[in-house]
């Protein structure tokens, strides 16, 4: 994400340190937590809000263009919860308790 925020590729072959002094980000969980923390807000939203639509969004042809990334924002919390992950959203209790599974899985990930 902070690569993206920087527009910086992979292959420009800048370390992480670096990138973190310009982005300025110190807490790479607490991004996480955020982010767990508005995919719960969203499925909660009672009216047709702008941000429920675009999460919800699906492309007409039932495919994406091969130029746009593979993973969606979503995907991500779908591999941690399963596919009704917005129902389990629901439960703001069970949703909280979920959230540090979450971090701990994406933190190991990011560790390898």
């Amino acid at each position: 994400m902070e690569r993206k925020m920087l527009n910086i590729k992979l292959k420009d072959r800048i370390p992480t340190t670096e990138i973190r002094k310009k982005t300025q980000v110190i807490d790479v969980q607490y991004i996480q937590r955020q982010k767990w923390r508005w995919a719960g807000h969203i499925p909660r939203e009672k009216d047709n809000r702008c941000t429920k639509r675009c999460t919800e969004w699906q492309p007409r042809s039932g495919r994406r263009d091969r130029c746009t990334s593979e993973a969606r924002w979503m995907d991500d919390i779908k591999r941690t919860t399963g596919p009704q992950w917005q129902r389990n959203a629901q439960n703001r209790r069970k949703w909280k308790t979920s959230a540090e599974g979450y971090i701990l899985q994406w933190m190991d990930n990011a560790s390898k």
